[in-house]
Formats: structure tokens, sequence, C-alpha cells
């Protein structure tokens, strides 16, 4: 099983809970009532993201992109990833 190590950016929302996203995989982002289940949600949609990258044979970016945002919270995830 690889594993990826991802950035993830995770911001309060203005209505409540947390908004989730990972720059360097397009359409991965994912939102939670707290901090921490929105860290769960994205975690889930990204490796939903890379195993299904895998299974078409195509290789995830090296890295992330980093984003600098002002009143945002980084993380790096590892994301075990069962290789087709």
């Amino acid at each position: 099983m690889k594993k990826y190590k991802v950035r993830v950016i995770i911001d309060p929302c203005e209505e409540g809970g947390y908004f989730a996203t990972c720059p360097a995989l397009q359409g991965c982002h994912a939102e939670g009532e707290t901090y921490l289940e929105a860290l769960e949600n994205i975690q889930d949609v990204i490796k939903i993201h890379l195993e299904s990258r895998a299974e078409l044979g195509m290789l995830p970016p090296d890295q992330a992109e980093v984003v600098s945002v002002l009143d945002t919270f980084k993380v790096e995830l590892m994301v075990p990833v069962a290789e087709a």
C-alpha cells in the first residue's frame, strides 16, 4: 500500500462548520461540523480520488500546491491507498 503526502487547507465557514480542500487534487473538498470531522471527510475524499486514479493508471501529482491564505489551518495528511 502506497502512502501519499498531500497538503490540505481547512477554513472555518461563516455559517459554522469547516470546509476542507486539497488544492493539488481537483475536486477534492469536504465539509464537517467540526475541524476533526472536516479532516476525516477530506481524507476519505482524497483516498477515493487517488484510488480512482490508480485504477485508471494515472499517477497522482508528486506534491501538493502550496497555498498561502490567511485565517486558515494547514495540515499534511498521510493517506494510504491500495495499489491496483
